[in-house]
């Protein structure tokens, strides 16, 4: 009257086939490791928009995926440096940034550029919620 219960399998099994003479634990540490350069990878694509290459060129796409490299690295050292401090303006605790939101929260600040006595100087808004994390990476990177 209430129909058939679903047949369910007694055993499940697990395999993994592997041509690395190591130990099962390495494999899956490995394995693992794969998986957060991947995310890495994904990011530089989709974050730098460097998913399609501009040139059918060999050279010319080296170039560009070497200044990729370069800017993805100062983007995560800015990261590290702005972002994971105590003046960050980002809610909620993490190990690392994406580069993407040290591009939104960094990078992609409105101020204004001022000229004055010879020098340039950028001017936040008074409520500015990143100038704090600015302020410490600029004074971190610039020699005095």
């Amino acid at each position: 009257a209430k129909g058939q219960m679903l047949i369910r399998p007694s055993l499940e099994l697990e395999g993994w086939w592997t041509s690395l003479s190591v130990e099962e634990d390495q494999v899956i540490a490995l394995y693992e490791k794969r998986g957060l350069s991947e995310q890495f990878h994904s990011e530089i694509k989709s974050d730098l928009d460097l998913e399609r290459l501009p040139s059918g060129k060999f050279a010319t796409n080296a170039l560009v995926l070497t200044l990729g490299g370069f800017a993805y690295n100062i983007l995560r050292i800015l990261g590290q440096n702005g972002l994971l401090g105590r003046f960050s303006p980002v809610r909620h605790p993490a190990k690392r940034r994406r580069v993407r939101t040290v591009i939104q929260e960094l990078m992609c600040l409105a101020a204004r550029v001022i000229r004055t006595g010879r020098r340039l100087k950028l001017q936040f808004g008074r409520h500015c919620p990143a100038f704090r994390a600015f302020r410490s990476v600029y004074l971190r990177s610039c020699p005095a």
